[in-house]
């Protein structure tokens, strides 16, 4: 039975079960995807596709993950001016072109320790809280991660975005150690200290969480229990820890799950949820609709020649919230 729901599930997804947004009817619509590579597949049409799919979604607020460039198009090899790229300015400067097409004038950049930040762009001024990365012996985010927010209705909303983590072992040690961490399940705790150190420096330092609107997204590279009659892995499974932290240790809601109880949707190329927006329950009880949205240009599709496991037009699947204050 559960092979078979999950089956018609993922159909109804192909089918148009979870398509494009639909006219507009509330006061915010969140849009967030990880855009793999800094939207490597829009290179070659100047992100014409892009622009035009994400227009007719009519966001007010977008997260994109992965947001900076990085690979030449249609390849694996990375960008002469790789270095530039990685510097505030040319990346704001980018995402502040990009973003006009699509209609949104404010733009804000999460910290960075490599070449995979996130970017915020809205409709509204954007307020930014805190760039996070760390400092010094406690640096445990990997890509990183920002705390900003935009003024709605009659409270502030908070926008805490990140990437964690992506491999198998323990982020920082030696080569050497690779095998043996990747055997303990390195990354899967590596990756929840991060989940911890990032909550720790934004929700959890709310003085009323539950009556403040904040919300929470990313690309987490970990899957949530909330799913596991999909995977079938025993409770105590070290893949869960960071998703059984913030749903233990934190005021947040898995909104997707809440939304759609008993029922599966992908946020990859594959059969994996690893992309979340949570919300507060102030938050959590104005949204009106939210889905992972499957459409004939978001639906990922393996490169021909399979460059690098790369994928277009992404190799994961927007998430798009409808908020009713």
């Amino acid at each position: 039975m559960k092979r078979l729901l999950f089956l018609l599930l993922g159909t109804a997804v192909l089918l148009g079960g979870c398509t494009g947004a639909g006219p507009r009817k509330t006061p915010l619509r969140l849009l967030y995807w990880n855009i793999q590579n800094g939207m490597w597949d829009g290179q070659d049409d100047d992100y014409g596709r892009f622009v035009t799919w994400v227009k007719q979604q009519e966001p007010d607020v977008c997260v994109w993950c992965e947001a900076q460039p990085i690979y030449k198009n249609g390849t694996a090899d990375k960008l002469d001016d790789l270095a530039e790229w990685r510097k505030d300015e040319p990346l704001l400067a980018f995402w502040k072109e990009l973003a006009a097409r699509y209609g949104h004038e404010y733009i804000s950049l999460s910290g960075h320790r490599d070449n995979y930040p996130q970017v915020v762009t809205s409709r509204y001024p954007i307020e930014e809280v805190e760039r996070i990365i760390g400092n010094g012996a406690d640096s445990v985010v990997s890509h990183g991660a920002l705390w900003a927010r935009v003024q709605l209705a009659d409270k502030p909303v908070n926008i805490v975005t990140l990437h964690t983590w992506p491999l198998k072992w323990f982020m920082g040690i030696d080569y050497s150690q690779i095998e043996e961490s990747s055997a303990a399940h390195g990354g899967d705790f590596y990756r929840a200290l991060e989940m911890q150190y990032i909550c720790e420096h934004t929700i959890l330092k709310a003085e009323d969480p539950d009556n403040e609107y904040w919300m929470m997204m990313g690309d987490f590279n970990s899957i949530s229990i909330q799913d596991n009659w999909v995977y079938e892995y025993e409770p105590d499974d070290t893949r869960f820890l960071v998703h059984d932290y913030i749903l233990g240790k934190t005021p947040y809601h898995d909104i997707i799950a809440e939304r759609h109880p008993g029922a599966f949707f992908t946020s990859t190329g594959g059969r994996r949820r690893i992309d979340y927006v949570y919300t507060t329950k102030a938050l959590r009880d104005c949204v009106q609709d939210a889905r992972i949205l499957t459409d004939s240009y978001t639906q990922p599709v393996r490169d021909s020649l399979n460059i690098s496991n790369f994928y277009h037009p992404s190799d994961h699947r927007p998430i798009l919230v409808d908020y009713a204050f």
